[in-house]
């Protein structure tokens, strides 16, 4: 216990002054010689790393010697820590470099969500405008069609026709939720080698992870439209896949002083069951609602160049013989502004990308359990009350409803009452 000794002295002049007193106080703290260690501290914090770690327009240099060691006490010893400072300035790097494709991928879904507008008023417009020139020149008071509206609408209803058959082929509705979906997710990796940096030790496996990650991510969701775009009329309908092959690690920063790292049999027997609903009904569903999707997209993105290709026929027709030509010039062009408004102002292909992306997202969730569960070393997981916790708020329920929905369908009589995984989507 810390002593205070107080001492004073009083002194006092001759008797004919009037008397003064002055105190002089003298305090002296022993320190304890048991004093408690504070809890160790990563060796490398953001803050200390920042002020280490100097960005110049040569790019980073790393310090060749660190000054991160605490003095715990008088005469202990020093305590390093194991952060690799090689490893936390090419993290930083990998992480500037996402924070960049997320502004990237940003600015071009903007531009293509504008493309999506802008091209389906203007093919509107063409074909609205050829079939009423159609009409006109076959309503010519002469009895005679007008060469020029007749030839108008026919270059009218061709231009209209290329124009689309260029925009169904590439979808800009799906090429701006791919650019959506895309900028969700490198904004997640952002946060995840965000957190790693912060409450972790990051090593090399961790940079290559998070690299592995990065050329995913591009893989998956491309930025060129010539040769890697992504097929918008497959033949069959897969889950999306923006992840690499999963990685088991353990959680940093929570070590063994967790029981089984929180894992147990009931556990792993609910995340079992998790993984089942996932299977049967979430991943499932999502997989059939695309399979209806790109059925109803193919054929619109179908009859929309057909429909204008017989109003170009029909509009080059008009004057002849034939009475059905004035009936597809005009018909048709009208049909056209239908269907087009349809796929395209419905954003078709948006729906069939979102679809697919829900699919692929509980692949993702089914994997991760699977990746945890079926490592026999429990301290190669991630922790189990954490994970846990992160299945529940993906899922959009508590920890109970988790419970409930596991034990539920551990007792379901027939699994076509089985309730959805997802409360979210």
């Amino acid at each position: 216990m810390a002593s205070l000794q107080v001492s004073g002295m009083v002194l006092s002049g001759s008797s004919s002054s009037c008397c003064s007193h002055k105190r002089m106080v003298r305090a002296t703290i022993n320190a304890p010689k048991n004093w408690v260690s504070p809890p160790s501290l990563p060796n490398l914090s953001n803050k200390d790393f920042m002020e280490e770690l100097r960005i110049r327009p040569g790019g980073y240099r790393i310090p060749t010697t660190t000054n991160t060691t605490i003095q715990m006490e008088k005469g202990s010893s020093p305590k390093t820590g194991g952060s690799d400072p090689v490893a936390i300035a090419k993290l930083y790097a990998v992480m500037e470099a996402v924070a960049d494709r997320i502004e990237m991928h940003k600015n071009i879904g903007e531009q293509r969500d504008n493309w999506n507008h802008l091209l389906l008023t203007s093919i509107n417009a063409i074909t609205l405008t050829a079939a009423t020139m159609c009409g006109l020149a076959a309503a010519s008071a002469s009895g005679e069609p007008l060469a020029g509206l007749k030839a108008s609408s026919t270059m009218l209803y061709l231009a209209a026709t290329g124009i689309l058959v260029i925009m169904n082929k590439i979808q800009p509705s799906q090429l701006a939720e791919e650019q959506r979906n895309a900028v969700r997710l490198f904004k997640q990796l952002h946060g995840q080698i965000q957190t790693l940096l912060s409450i972790g030790n990051p090593t090399v496996s961790d940079v290559n992870e998070a690299m592995e990650n990065v050329l995913a991510l591009d893989k998956a969701y491309p930025l060129p439209l010539l040769g890697s775009m992504l097929e918008k009329y497959p033949s069959s309908v897969e889950p999306a896949v923006w992840w690499p092959q999963r990685r088991r690690k353990q959680a940093k920063g929570i070590g063994k002083k967790i029981d089984r790292n929180g894992w147990n049999e009931e556990m792993e027997d609910e995340m079992r069951e998790i993984v089942g609903v996932l299977k049967r009904k979430d991943e499932a569903d999502y997989l059939r609602l695309s399979e209806k999707t790109l059925k109803v997209h193919k054929m619109l993105a179908i009859s929309g160049p057909i429909l204008t290709g017989l109003g170009a026929l029909g509009s080059a027709l008009v004057g002849s013989t034939n009475s059905w030509a004035v009936i597809f010039g005009v018909a048709g062009g009208a049909l056209a502004s239908i269907v087009n408004a349809m796929e395209h102002g419905g954003q078709v292909g948006m729906v069939f990308e979102m679809y697919r992306s829900n699919a692929g997202f509980f692949k993702l969730m089914e994997e991760t359990i699977e990746s945890n569960i079926n490592e026999r070393n429990v301290w190669g997981r991630e922790n189990g009350e954490v994970f846990e916790m992160k299945m529940a708020l993906q899922l959009g329920r508590s920890l109970s409803e988790l419970k409930h929905l596991a034990a539920s369908s551990r007792n379901a009589e027939e699994v076509i009452d089985e309730e959805f995984a997802s409360k979210l989507f």
